[in-house]
Parts: C-alpha cells; sequence; structure tokens
C-alpha cells in the first residue's frame, strides 16, 4: 500500500517501518521455520518469490504491512535487520454490509522477542492506524484453533468469536470500531507518533 510508504509509527517498546527491499533476506529466513509458517498459514516461496511479494505489498492498495523493530534494540545499533522482530498487516475489504473491513495479522518471528507485550503494544499501533488513517469501520482476525496465545490477546482486545472452521482448526474473530473502542485504544497507547520514514 502507498499510503504507508513513508511513514513510520513509533510506540514505547517497537517502531513500525514499511516493508523494503532491503528486509526481505531476513523475512525470508524467517519463512523457511516449519512452525511460523504453520501459525501464519504461509506456503514456503523461493528469495525471488519473497521480493515479489514484497513489491506486491508495496503497491496492492488492499494490502498494509509494517514490519516490527525492537524499539531498544534499533536505538542502541540504529540497524533495521538487527532490530527487526516480526510483522503486522492488514488485508483489506468490505463486509456484506458495505462496510470496510481490515482482516489483522500479527508474527513476532524472534523468539526472544516473545512474551515481552511487543505483539500487543504492535497490533494495537496497527489497529488505531487502521481506524484512523484507513477508516475502518471493523477488524477480523483469524488464528489457528492451536495458537492460544493469539487467541487469548484478541479476546483480551475486545474481539469476539463469530466463527471457527474446523476443516482449516481457524478461529474467527471480530471487533467493531466504535468510540467506547477507540477511547480504549487510545488509553492502552501510551506512546503512539507517527513521523516520515527517514527521520529519527
Amino acid at each position: 500500500m502507498k499510503l504507508n510508504e513513508n511513514l513510520k509509527i513509533i510506540g514505547t517498546n517497537v517502531i513500525l517501518v514499511p516493508y523494503e527491499s532491503k528486509h526481505v533476506p531476513k523475512y525470508h529466513r524467517w519463512m523457511q521455520d516449519d512452525e511460523l509458517r504453520e501459525l501464519t498459514a504461509s506456503e514456503p516461496l523461493s528469495l525471488e518469490e519473497e521480493y515479489n511479494m514484497q513489491k506486491s505489498w508495496r503497491e496492492d492498495e488492499d494490502k498494509c504491512t509494517f514490519l516490527i523493530l525492537d524499539r531498544e534494540s534499533f536505538e542502541q545499533s540504529g540497524d533495521e535487520i538487527e532490530a527487526l522482530i516480526g510483522d503486522t498487516n492488514i488485508f483489506l475489504g468490505h463486509s456484506d454490509s458495505d462496510q470496510l473491513v481490515g482482516e489483522i495479522e500479527i508474527m513476532i518471528a524472534e523468539p526472544p522477542a516473545r512474551r515481552k507485550r511487543c505483539g500487543w503494544e504492535a497490533t494495537l499501533l496497527m489497529l488505531l492506524f487502521g481506524a484512523k488513517r484507513l477508516k475502518l469501520q471493523e477488524f477480523r482476525a483469524i488464528t489457528k484453533d492451536t495458537n492460544r496465545p493469539a487467541m487469548q490477546m484478541f479476546e483480551r482486545m475486545k474481539f469476539h468469536e463469530i466463527s471457527r472452521a474446523p476443516v482449516f482448526r481457524e478461529v474467527t474473530f471480530a471487533r467493531p470500531v466504535d468510540d467506547e473502542w477507540m477511547a480504549w485504544l487510545a488509553r492502552e497507547l501510551t506512546t503512539c507518533c507517527i513521523v516520515p520514514y527517514h527521520e529519527l
């Protein structure tokens, strides 16, 4: 998506940055992991296919992605690749009632960064961006029914389960965007600053 190609979002412990070609080799290494591919329902890609996918994320207007940096690591090293820990995405579409809906995904690929609330904060930042900048009216989240941490996270974010697909072992959660929930998001995020990507 062109809308976010020159933006980064600074949170308390994470920074969200656009997915650029320089990030592809590390992302590709992540996706060689069978567990990550299972949790994200991803197919194995060649490095060339991964570069094509990065271009698709940049150009397609129904996809928005940010990569997640550990803020402390980045501020110490200044190296995005070293600080890179995961990604968060939104797929845009419409509901049966023609509301603008975003399906949100989150992946913390680096094991040392897990269980430190980096995924929690990155998801909240992305939800706020989707509601305010993309004007989304509802969010959906689809997780594997074996991924209890993700299911519990979305429940704590005030999503509710709307369906299960036993054949695919998937659970779908939904959350309408309303004033009360937006106020809750704002309270949860002590830091949220959107700045030009190439500027500290």
